[in-house]
């Protein structure tokens, strides 16, 4: 397993901003969207994947639409692999421990964030 299995797909994180930033709870997105509140919870807790169809509802749904592009291809991740492939095991086996530590810091931090926001609408 890789580090960056462990993060939350991009659409759980998309659909978690634009219902903050548009100021929604879920309910409300839910009923902007026509879906059960349900299908929000579980898309943003990455237990379910919307089709881009649905993707684009939901951000619409928030007031918000994604916009995507083309670029060329950059191959710097591939060259740091390929360096990263080089060292020895217990080096690479250090990196993946020290990256695995960060990603589960910043997701302890982002729970903690969600947490004080949702506390915060309760009030």
């Amino acid at each position: 397993m890789g580090v960056y299995d462990e993060l939350p797909s991009p659409s759980a994180g998309l659909l978690r901003q634009a219902r903050h930033e548009a100021g929604l709870t879920q309910a409300e997105m839910a009923e902007r969207a026509d879906v059960p509140r349900s299908m929000i919870s579980a898309y943003e807790r990455d237990v379910r994947q919307p089709t881009m169809a649905t993707l684009l509802r939901l951000l619409k749904a928030a007031g918000f639409e994604l916009r995507m592009h083309l670029g060329p291809y950059d191959d710097h991740d591939d060259v740091l692999a390929e360096q990263r492939n080089a060292w020895p095991a217990a080096d690479q086996e250090r990196w993946e421990a020290h990256h695995r530590a960060r990603i589960e810091a910043g997701q302890a931090t982002l729970r903690a964030e969600n947490r004080k926001l949702v506390a915060g609408r309760r009030r």
